[in-house]
């Protein structure tokens, strides 16, 4: 059983509750003096306490996405890059079709779809599995030549992508705003920013390593808008997401305004960590290191002619002062556009998340509109 699997939660819910019941049950018979008796009652403490430490940890990672499988929980991803197989080439493979979760219709027509495809960069070299969400109107006869537009949706560090569509629920969202007449239907790229598991590599071209930038700014449009009706023109992508992946949109449509119009930032930092999990990022390229600084680069470089959206909470969240300090250098550059999600209370989670990816969604679509 996978590492997320609900299969894998329940039980070991159920052995829990099983060895608890066990340990009430036995313990008269435990109550003794001797060392039998006593080695008994520390097994089944232990045992009791194992199984539930096991469990409420199986319902975090669920929850929050820490882990995708039991490699990455226990460190044998070792690759630092992933290198295309030549034999597909570049571009992009479609290897498996499912349902729009939440949704009414069985039908593509009426409930949409979401592909799981493997993406093949062509100038970084990369591949990278992600989910494609293509809402109902994409396979409407009446919509066969319309092109939509499309946003690209980063999870934080480490993240899954399945989480983008089960737990933050970015396709049920834009199918209902969608319906409720609150955005156009719009295609949504889901994938973390980490495609060289298990390194962190913070949407940074790494020298002599990961060209994770080129991969989301060329690669990915390319080769989404090569298989999908995707709507084209300059600044035509919106990028969003949470955590690092908030870091990474704002920074894809500050340094990219020609790819993206809008960039949304949930709970974003506004520059790249040096860490064990990242590595030595920028190898002494001081410029490098200095442009992933987002309020760095808005003082010394020509502001970007594009729109960014960020998020915080005056209560729960640590970036706060961070953000409100952001908003107001890029109110300063009379150039870049700026809005803001400031909750009253609302950790760095999944839940708080959630209250913005509606509104969020909204803003992407105003944006990308205004930039027709």
């Amino acid at each position: 059983m996978g590492l997320t699997s609900d299969k894998l939660l329940w039980s070991a819910a159920l052995a829990a509750a099983l060895l608890f019941t066990g340990t009430v049950w036995l313990w008269p018979r435990l109550a003794r003096r001797g060392w039998r008796a006593v080695c008994g009652r520390v097994a089944l403490l232990l045992a009791t306490q194992v199984m539930i430490f096991t469990a409420v940890g199986l319902a975090a990672n669920q929850a929050f996405g820490f882990y995708a499988g039991w490699a990455d929980l226990f460190g044998r991803e070792k690759d630092q890059g992933v290198v295309v197989d030549h034999a597909d080439g570049p571009g992009l493979r479609v290897v498996g079709t499912g349902r729009v979760p939440g949704a009414t219709g069985a039908r593509p027509e009426e409930g949409g779809r979401i592909d799981e495809v493997r993406i093949m960069g062509r100038t970084s070299r990369i591949a990278s599995p992600a989910y494609v969400y293509l809402p109902p109107e994409y396979f409407q006869a009446e919509h066969r030549t319309r092109d939509f537009p499309a946003s690209i949706v980063l999870t934080g560090y480490p993240g899954t992508a399945r989480a983008l569509v089960d737990k933050l629920r970015y396709p049920r969202t834009a199918l209902e705003s969608a319906r409720d007449g609150r955005m156009r239907p719009m295609i949504l790229v889901m994938l973390r920013p980490t495609v060289a598991p298990p390194r962190d590599t913070e949407c940074v071209d790494v020298p002599r390593g990961p060209q994770t930038e080129t991969f989301f700014a060329e690669d990915l449009p390319e080769a989404i808008g090569g298989h999908y009706r995707v709507a084209g023109g300059r600044g035509a992508w919106g990028v969003a997401g949470n955590s690092t992946g908030g870091y990474c949109a704002l920074k894809l449509a500050m340094h990219h305004p020609d790819v993206f119009g809008a960039g949304a930032g949930l709970s974003a930092y506004y520059k790249a960590p040096i860490d064990p999990t990242t590595g030595d990022l920028f190898q002494g390229d001081e410029k490098r290191e200095n442009e992933a600084d987002l309020r760095w680069f808005l003082k010394h470089r020509e502001a970007p002619a594009t729109s960014l959206l960020v998020s915080s909470s005056k209560k729960g969240e640590t970036n706060y002062k961070d953000t409100l300090a952001f908003i107001e250098q890029v109110k300063a550059t009379g150039r870049t556009r700026i809005s803001s999600i400031i909750l009253e209370s609302g950790g760095h989670n999944f839940n708080t998340w959630r209250r913005e990816i509606p509104a969020t969604l909204e803003w992407l679509d105003k944006r990308l509109t205004q930039q027709k």
